[in-house]
């Protein structure tokens, strides 16, 4: 979901061509928030369609995963 999400989050971004710094920002609001309406979108496709998922083991597992992909995006030491 996380990963489906970070290419959404870059495909709308790359689309949009602000030339000011508020377009900019413009296009980062539009971008995060197609990216939280997808991840909303999946988490109901998962929970709607896999019946016997432990809900607390599952989203646990999806806030680790968010965060460590966020945190991934502040290593500088590569």
């Amino acid at each position: 979901m996380s990963l489906t999400a970070s290419a959404v989050y870059a495909f709308v971004l790359a689309l949009s061509r602000p030339t000011t710094a508020g377009g900019s920002l413009s296009a980062m609001f539009r971008a995060e928030a197609s990216k939280i309406l997808l991840i909303l979108g999946q988490l109901w496709l998962v929970l709607a369609t896999y019946k016997d998922v432990v809900l607390a083991a599952f989203f646990v597992a999806f806030v680790v995963t968010v965060l460590l992909n966020r945190m991934a995006l502040l290593d500088r030491s590569s």
